[in-house]
């Protein structure tokens, strides 16, 4: 009797076990590749799929950044040998001391939950400040930081063996001291590529270093001043120069241009 019933035990036990890698295996079956960019062509980004933005070149981005986006300038971005290649470059431009490239898939690529991978590598030395972030297509809930900001990535030139991943909204963001945010150790982020992803759904948003889950931010339940991600979001890709945090230990004038590169863009929905 006692047999039978360890025996029953075992059986059930193993069947939970391949249930579960079944579920497992299922669920990341379900992710469908809904919007990509491979960079396999050569010339400016994809017109369909990227936008320039300026917007913000006149007030510094509100973050005191020292450099003037341009707009279709090979000088500042183009796709060569297979990846997207966004420069800054040490030039004198409408008041500012460096160009550079912001470019966003607003109204082109736009999403409510997902996964997002970007292949990159990131440049080095003072000043620099790439990012793969992500702003709300609508603000519903109002401006900056109402309706929320993804940062999937920031790196910090100063700071060159670390990258860091924050969310930015009403009731957490860094002007009341609160934001919530994680770093996470990558010696070679600056010499090798690596893959920066985002999984994102109704309860909560992860970000992830070469598959190393490494920040969390989760629907806390209460209302959209902690959790405005239940909307449409684009995708930005940026090199800034300064700033209230790449600029922390000032620009270092010898060491450019600075070259931010990615391999490819891939999102997926279920």
């Amino acid at each position: 009797m006692k047999r039978s019933v360890r025996n029953l035990f075992l059986l059930t036990l193993l069947f939970l076990v391949a249930a579960s890698c079944r579920v497992q295996q299922n669920s990341t079956e379900k992710w469908r590749l809904v919007w990509s960019d491979e960079f396999n062509y050569r010339g400016l980004p994809d017109s369909t799929k990227w936008n320039y933005d300026t917007v913000g070149n006149s007030f510094g981005w509100g973050n005191n950044e020292a450099q003037w986006y341009t707009v279709a300038n090979p000088q500042n971005v183009k796709v060569n040998n297979g990846l997207l290649q966004i420069t800054a470059i040490r030039h004198d431009s409408n008041g500012k001391k460096y160009t550079s490239c912001r470019l966003t898939t607003k109204n082109k690529g736009d999403w409510k939950y997902g996964r997002i991978v970007v292949r990159a590598k990131m440049p080095s030395g003072n000043g620099t400040w790439p990012a793969i972030w992500m702003l709300p297509t609508a603000n519903v809930y109002g401006e900056w930081p109402n309706s929320g900001e993804i940062d999937i990535m920031e790196h910090v030139g100063s700071n060159p063996n670390v990258v860091l991943s924050t969310s930015h909204t009403l009731a957490f963001n860094h002007i009341i001291g609160n934001q919530e945010t994680k770093n996470f150790d990558l010696p070679t982020a600056t010499t090798d590529f690596h893959i920066f992803t985002l999984e994102w759904d109704e309860r909560e948003w992860r970000s992830y270093v070469d598959d190393n889950l490494y920040f969390t931010y989760k629907n806390n339940g209460t209302d959209w001043k902690a959790w405005p991600y239940d909307q449409k979001f684009h995708l930005i890709l940026n090199l800034a120069i300064g700033g209230g945090l790449g600029g922390t230990k000032g620009i270092d004038d010898t060491l450019f241009p600075h070259t931010f590169e990615i391999d490819y863009v891939r999102v997926y929905q279920r």
